[in-house]
């Protein structure tokens, strides 16, 4: 999930829903109807970017249904399937002091209490019960494994430091 240094990615278009241009989208919004919420997209697809207006939407069982501005039938709706989704960053709400976007704990370099490099978040993983971020080594870490830290603030991830592109958990490099 490449990410744009002015939008981040808020989910997906999976398939086509029904016969008049209804989109299923999966959504990366926590709720995931927090989708709804932003009315100008951009698609990214096969390297272009295609503006998007939301025209609307709603949950359909557990899948969120859109409806795109100017697609009415299923086969243009189904040129869209497998698009990211996208916002500029600066529609997101402000979260509160020491809760942060996924898109903002991309590539932060990562040490361990002690000082020793581990390397640079790759991306995340939802597991359901804690987010996990996934580290991958760089020139500067202390070997070259990939490593699964759980996202725990608190227990285990000690300080974000964005300014300083930095991340701090206290973690047995041996794991």
């Amino acid at each position: 999930m490449t990410q744009n240094s002015q939008e981040t990615v808020i989910g997906r278009i999976t398939s086509v829903f029904g016969v008049k241009g209804w989109l299923k989208v999966y959504s990366y919004t926590d709720p995931k109807e927090g989708i709804l919420d932003y009315a100008n997209w951009v698609l990214s697809l096969d390297g272009k970017r295609i503006p998007a207006k939301l025209e609307e939407g709603r949950r359909q069982g557990r899948a969120i249904v859109v409806r795109l501005k100017g697609i009415a039938d299923r086969e243009l709706a189904s040129t869209y399937c497998g698009a990211e989704i996208r916002v500029p960053v600066t529609e997101l709400p402000e979260l509160p002091e020491g809760e942060y976007y996924w898109h903002q704990l991309l590539e932060l370099e990562v040490f361990t209490v002690e000082g020793d490099c581990l390397g640079r978040v790759d991306h995340l993983i939802e597991t359901g019960s804690n987010d996990v971020l996934v580290v991958q080594s760089t020139k500067a870490s202390i070997d070259q494994r990939e490593r699964l830290i759980p996202y725990l603030p608190g227990q285990v991830v000690q300080e974000v430091s964005l300014p300083e592109q930095k991340l701090t958990v206290d973690w047995d490099p041996e794991f």
